[in-house]
């Protein structure tokens, strides 16, 4: 398999890493992350600027036509970054509009995202379900010619710079239904936090929310197959985020134990260090591969289960590499790499949440045995 990226790719993930590398250092992120929104809107107009925001929905809805692969370096990027904006939940949620979506509901929902004035959050999550898509207790009943929803949805990445929610609930007739949900609708209520590594998330209660019929993405009870793939779109892409993040850790704590000294050397030279750094980078290395060969089979891949297996796959891989790359970077540091002043304890803290995002190891690997055939 060719992993090299064309042109185009190279030219897209130059133009990300260059804006964010003088637009987005450590001093302007901590800026942000006190704001009350706790994103740019400075920062997420010129991400649309720049296509990312248009880039992976269908040239009929108004976008580019691109994939997984196109957003890997774009990705990588906002890991090394550490970016803040809520990029991930967007792309999932208009992936399902893109896909599910009437063009009317693309002019409404799409094509405000694809511009940076309109912001979607996708809300799945919800209590006894762990990481499975389908819900458990969110119900949507038939309500006059629309429906009413009601239910609570738990750590919606997101949310709380959106204006509109893509919702799973359960509908008569079994199977899973998608709905949008506009956040000033009566009933909807958010209990807003910053999570461990300064992004912004929600818990989100539906008290009876009454939807027009079409806020309804795709046909009732027929939407459990276009979540899946939009989540296997959306987990290649963490993992593309979190190679940029561990390549960071990687680079930093190379500079750092060439320079800093005990004994009158540097600490570079101890040869315990070097094997350990050295395991650092054979573990990135390994979750490249992975997560490129996740992305060319979202893109590529007709067969769901060969997908599914992939991703699960490299998301196994890049939540372990997360974790040996995070702690060890931050011991090399020694104690100032605990501290809120360098950025390496930041990496560490979005590592470590980007492991359990959308699944943690060991749920991934349960999907992954269970989709063995």
């Amino acid at each position: 398999m060719n992993f090299d990226l064309n042109d185009e790719q190279r030219q897209l993930a130059d133009s990300v890493a260059r804006f964010l590398n003088e637009r987005y250092d450590f001093e302007a992120r901590k800026h942000i992350i006190r704001s009350d929104s706790g994103m740019s809107d400075a920062v997420w107009q010129q991400l649309a600027e720049l296509g990312i925001l248009s880039l992976p929905f269908s040239e009929a809805a108004g976008g580019f036509g691109g994939g997984a692969v196109d957003l890997m370096g774009a990705m990588q990027s906002a890991g090394v970054a550490l970016l803040v904006e809520p990029l991930l939940p967007n792309l999932l949620a208009g992936r399902l509009v893109d896909r599910q979506g009437t063009p009317a509901q693309h002019a409404a929902w799409l094509a405000p995202l694809m511009d940076g004035s309109g912001r979607l959050a996708l809300a799945t999550g919800e209590d006894g379900t762990r990481y499975q898509l389908a819900p458990l207790a969110t119900r949507a009943t038939r309500e006059g010619q629309g429906w009413k929803l009601s239910g609570i949805k738990r750590v919606v990445w997101g949310a709380p710079q959106a204006q509109h929610l893509v919702v799973s609930a359960g509908t008569d007739g079994g199977g899973v239904s998608l709905f949008v949900v506009p956040f000033n609708a009566p009933g909807v209520q958010l209990s807003a936090y910053r999570t461990m590594c300064n992004q912004r998330a929600a818990d989100v209660r539906l008290d009876d929310v009454v939807l027009d019929s079409d806020a309804m993405l795709g046909a009732p009870g027929e939407s459990l197959a276009a979540l899946e793939a939009a989540m296997d779109f959306g987990l290649a892409l963490l993992c593309a985020e979190g190679v940029g993040a561990m390549q960071y850790a990687n680079d930093t704590t190379l500079e750092y134990i060439k320079t800093r000294k005990q004994f009158g050397v540097a600490i570079g030279s101890f040869q315990v260090l070097q094997h350990r750094m050295v395991d650092m980078v054979i573990a990135t290395e390994q979750a490249r591969s992975m997560c490129f060969l996740a992305c060319s089979k979202v893109d590529g891949s007709t067969d769901p289960v060969e997908r599914a297996r992939a991703v699960s796959a490299a998301k196994i891989k890049v939540a372990d590499a997360a974790r040996l790359v995070s702690q060890e970077a931050v011991q090399m540091h020694g104690g100032i790499g605990m501290t809120d002043e360098l950025k390496v304890s930041h990496t560490f803290r979005r590592l470590t949440m980007l492991a359990q995002q959308y699944g943690d190891a060991d749920h991934h690997l349960e999907r992954f045995a269970a989709l063995d055939r």
